[in-house]
């Protein structure tokens, strides 16, 4: 599954198949998409506790159903979040990270208004964890600039640091970001899912050992139920019939 970050509210859906509604989260699913809406506004979504536990059931709930093939996640208000709760620090470390939030994301669509930072050290509270996920998304420099300085990042600086996937007019947004759900949703989940999963344990490895993982992985994929169909599609000239399997 892909999560995509969606800064502005999210259209709600005619039809719903699953739908999870508290103070911190709503959560609807349509036709495959999960849509997961931050929905803490007067403390502009900031991951307390009771926000991630939230935010993890969202993810979680029925995650093997091969009817679900993407999720979007969003926030309802103009803050996509304020990152970590200051008010609520456990064994002397805060929560998490709104930026965090954001670079953990597979794909991420923002508007050409939305900023990015990392804020912490302004607190007197360094950004540990989210340093982590920032500094594996954009050069060293930017990261450290974001961590010791807090000044936020633009919509454009973040694109051009590798931070977001795509920038888009606030009036395109909506549409940009179901446009590349609908991309995912025409492939075949298992494959997807094979994929991702290969992508993200390769990054860990040296070179010759990814190679290695990836031939294993390629040999897996096309003796699969959908990877033979895809082949077979492709040879007959004839769209592909998925089984997710």
């Amino acid at each position: 599954m892909f999560c995509i970050i969606q800064k502005n509210i999210i259209r709600p859906s005619s039809i719903l198949t699953r739908h999870m509604h508290n103070q911190y989260v709503l959560m609807q699913e349509n036709n495959g998409t999960r849509e997961i809406t931050l929905n803490h506004e007067k403390t502009k979504n900031s991951l307390s506790l009771d926000m991630m536990n939230s935010l993890i059931e969202a993810l979680n709930l029925n995650k093997g159903d091969t009817s679900l093939r993407a999720i979007v996640l969003s926030a309802k208000g103009n803050v996509f979040s304020a990152g970590h709760n200051l008010k609520e620090l456990v064994n002397g470390f805060a929560a998490a990270a709104g930026c965090q939030l954001v670079a953990t994301c597979d794909i991420i669509i923002c508007s050409d208004k939305s900023k990015f930072s990392t804020p912490g050290a302004n607190f007197g509270i360094f950004c540990s964890t989210p340093g982590i996920a920032i500094g594996r998304s954009v050069p060293k420099s930017r990261a450290m600039y974001m961590l010791l300085t807090g000044e936020p990042l633009s919509a454009q600086e973040a694109y051009e640091s590798g931070l977001v996937t795509k920038v888009v007019p606030a009036e395109k947004l909506d549409s940009e970001v179901n446009e590349t759900v609908e991309q995912i949703k025409r492939k075949s989940r298992s494959v997807i899912s094979l994929g991702k999963e290969f992508f993200y344990k390769q990054i860990g490895l040296n070179v010759i050992d990814a190679y290695r993982l990836g031939e294993e992985i390629m040999v897996k994929n096309i003796n699969s139920l959908d990877g033979q169909e895809g082949i077979n599609s492709f040879v007959e000239k004839r769209k592909a019939v998925w089984n997710h399997k």
